[in-house]
């Protein structure tokens, strides 16, 4: 008898959650679960406590309420499916990727993983997701307007600075390419503003037009601009807003200090990138070097090649030569090339292993002054130390020390030479680009007005009005504040004072909020020239741009719920 009850026991089934979905509840009666239908209050036998039978209680007495639930599970994986396709509408933008990669690899890569790790169904579901090309378009265009729409909220009555500047893409259309910096949140914040083609001409009235429209569209006020960075077109914003701080890319400026060579020194340049476009368009040249290279346990296996794109990219080109010189040798030797003698010319590779140092520190300058969240500050600090270097570079070769270009002072102790004749076309060089320099960054008068911005707590004699110089001694006594300084930046050290000292914190933001260059702009035509290629050559790139290279994380949920939910759309 113990042993029947036992079995009995062993067999009552256990209510489970799950049961709700086919409209079941639990009853409990003499300790037995019972299910009880929500529907009708029916009491069913313990033994109905299984799946298919309440699913038979459902399907015979309630097939009304089957169909609902079915419209209701259909809609929610259809709203499941719009708001999957708008995550990969944002990744696909984010890495930049054509539209119709949606539909020819990410979906059928999705359903044959979900097919192969838990079967046919869930993989069916995945098939409703909506990912065509023209899909992805739209998904991406109501995803940059969200993004726009946040940002312009952002900016409303916020001072802005502004870097400009223009290109031109694979389509031979001219770009206009914006970036805006603002503060929001307690931190300052970099977005790009708006691409848009000039149409016609691209003079400095066409892209101030073209700029004055946009921020119009935006309702942004330039009499909430403190600083505009560009390569022209500052007359016209200064007409406008005299009030702006208008400056020329401190970049480009530094690119253009660095193109001065005397004629000897500029044919030992010639002579180097002739070799180096010599063996890398030639690709038996440049395997054969690479196997040289590797025989003669050489670091590197390749020449990089000069772009006269960028000036400066010479300096990487220059010191990869200098630095395979042997293997380069070799190999010109063994093809009879003209260029093979100045190889083991000593005074042409002295002049080339000068040419490789200072290039060198120049691009180490202009790698220095790119990134994001720079300031004019910072970088006229920049600019102003290596001026600095090069007078005292000057005063070291008149003297004969050449320790500051390590591959030339090398290569002098090595062949046991003087520097002779080169100290002449050295000096001048050094000469020449302190003339450079001085031209393009013309000595501040007063470098050390902006001292109590960089340094509050020690600098506080300043030609401020009076209210703001008592101001700047009162937050410099501040304990608290002194040791907020020393775990901010500068902008968010100032922008977290501006709720007590709103003036001062002001004035201070009016400095470091303007972009020292164009870098960002730079950066992002980069991206443009890898979206708009070739083979997609109508694109208009806005949108998918915007979406790329933007820090704002879109609200999807918010654009599903706008969205009319259709498997279709």
């Amino acid at each position: 008898h113990d042993h029947i009850v036992r079995y009995i026991a062993q067999k009552r089934r256990k209510y489970q959650e799950e049961f709700i979905k086919y409209g079941f509840t639990c009853s409990t009666v003499n300790d037995v679960d019972h299910p009880q239908c929500v529907i009708c209050s029916e009491v069913l036998a313990h033994e109905s406590m299984k799946p298919g039978k309440m699913q038979r209680h459902l399907e015979t007495r309630h097939p009304a309420c089957i169909q609902k639930r079915t419209h209701a599970q259909q809609t929610q994986i259809t709203a499941n499916a719009l708001k999957a396709s708008y995550e990969v509408a944002y990744l696909i933008a984010q890495s930049k990727k054509p539209h119709t990669i949606g539909e020819t690899l990410i979906k059928p890569a999705a359903v044959a993983m979900c097919q192969a790790m838990h079967g046919e169904k869930i993989a069916n579901e995945l098939m409703t997701v909506p990912l065509s090309n023209d899909t992805i378009a739209c998904r991406i265009h109501d995803i940059s307007k969200d993004i726009k729409s946040q940002l312009i909220n952002r900016l409303n009555g916020k001072k802005y600075a502004l870097q400009v500047d223009e290109s031109t893409d694979v389509s031979n259309s001219s770009q206009l390419l914006a970036f805006i910096r603002y503060t929001f949140d307690g931190k300052m914040h970099e977005e790009m503003l708006f691409c848009s083609v000039l149409e016609g001409t691209c003079t400095g009235s066409d892209i101030f037009n073209k700029l004055d429209t946009r921020l119009k569209e935006m309702r942004l006020s330039w009499d909430n601009c403190v600083g505009v960075c560009t390569d022209g077109a500052g007359a016209m914003v200064l007409e406008v807003a005299p009030h702006v701080k208008f400056t020329h890319c401190i970049i480009h400026r530094e690119s253009l200090a660095s193109k001065v060579l005397d004629s000897e020194l500029n044919s030992v340049l010639k002579g180097a990138i002739k070799i180096v476009n010599h063996i890398k368009s030639r690709p038996v040249t440049s395997r054969l070097l690479a196997t040289l290279c590797n025989e003669m346990g050489s670091q590197h296996e390749a020449l990089l090649f000069h772009t006269e794109v960028r000036w400066l990219s010479r300096g990487k080109a220059l010191g990869r030569l200098y630095e395979l010189r042997e293997e380069v040798h070799s190999l010109l030797k063994e093809s009879k090339s003209e260029f093979a003698h100045h190889l083991t010319d000593p005074d042409w590779l002295s002049k080339l292993a000068y040419l490789a140092c200072i290039f060198e520190r120049l691009n180490m300058l202009n790698l220095s002054l790119q990134g994001p969240n720079t300031n004019i500050l910072t970088m006229n600090e920049k600019i102003d130390a290596f001026v600095k270097k090069l007078e005292r570079w000057a005063e070291r070769v008149e003297q004969g020390n050449v320790e500051m270009f390590p591959e030339l002072d090398e290569h002098l102790e090595e062949n046991g030479l003087s520097l002779g004749n080169l100290k002449t076309h050295i000096t001048g060089h050094l000469h020449g680009l302190l003339e450079q320099f001085h031209r393009y960054f013309p000595k501040e008068t007063q470098p050390e007005l902006y001292d109590w911005i960089r340094q509050p707590f020690t600098e506080t004699r300043t030609n401020l009005p009076t209210k703001l110089e008592d101001a700047l001694l009162e937050l410099s006594s501040d304990r608290t504040l002194k040791t907020l300084f020393s775990i901010s930046t500068l902008p968010e050290f100032w922008i977290a004072v501006a709720e007590e000292y709103r003036e001062l914190s002001g004035v201070a933001m009016d400095v470091l909020l303007p972009f020292g260059s164009t870098y960002l702009c730079e950066q992002t035509f980069s991206a443009v020239t890898y979206m708009k290629n070739k083979y997609r050559s109508r694109l208009d790139v806005e949108d998918d741009l915007r979406v790329a290279v933007s820090n704002i994380r879109p609200q999807i949920t918010l654009l599903c719920t706008e969205k009319q939910v259709h498997p279709s759309h």
